[in-house]
């Protein structure tokens, strides 16, 4: 049975306690460094007071990460000097042919790999979305399960350990128990990692049914 938990804390802290060799992959959206206002915008449908990232108002620094066998980076573009070369990005279309707007029409994540670039194509543009319609968006840059399923499967074999450090609503965790994945979450945010402890539970009940 999949083994996870969802720890509270600053993840450069956190980390310190974990053994060399804990961890085979880790997978995670950091905050980018862009000051992203949520509750910024004037969208058709009000948005829901969600507060700023925590950390996303200063430059990040991907180093800490680097070291595990596989890293999967969300948000890679606006730190990319920062980052080793690889020729394995992933592009998350997010529009699939829909009109631009001041949002962005993708989103790029960075991998350690070295295989070809890919695509993946997923709508989910405001309440536009093609999946987990109805459902209500419990953290500001929360990512679609389905997108998270398609990373975590392509980049661990079962039974691997799985680590975000920036869990968020545990969209990660969520795709690892789905998947049969160990997964470790770090949240600096008490309420998001109630949140996520909550939706990871629900998920190992569920197991692989209804994805």
């Amino acid at each position: 049975m999949m083994k996870w938990e969802v720890l509270t804390g600053d993840c450069l802290a956190v980390m310190r306690d974990f053994a060399p060799g804990s961890f085979d992959a880790v997978i995670t959206d950091p905050p980018y460094g862009v000051n992203y206002n949520p509750c910024g915008g004037d969208g058709a449908v009000p948005r829901r007071n969600f507060s700023r990232v925590v950390g996303d108002d200063k430059a990040f620094d991907p180093a800490p990460f680097l070291s595990f066998p596989t890293v999967v980076l969300f948000g890679a573009n606006h730190y990319a000097d920062r980052l080793p070369a690889s020729s394995e990005w992933i592009v998350w279309d997010k529009r699939c042919g829909m009109a631009s707007s001041d949002m962005a029409d993708c989103e790029f994540v960075w991998t350690n790999r070295g295989g070809p670039a890919r695509i993946f194509r997923h709508l989910w543009v405001g309440m536009i979305r093609a999946s987990e319609n109805g459902e209500r968006k419990l953290h500001p840059t929360q990512k679609p399960l389905a997108l998270m399923r398609w990373i975590v499967e392509r980049y661990t074999e079962p039974g691997q350990r799985v680590l975000d450090p920036f869990c968020g609503s545990g969209t990660t965790g969520v795709a690892c128990a789905k998947l049969g994945r160990d997964f470790v979450g770090i949240e600096i945010s008490e309420e998001y990692a109630a949140i996520a402890r909550r939706r990871i539970e629900a998920a190992t009940r569920q197991g692989k049914l209804g994805l």
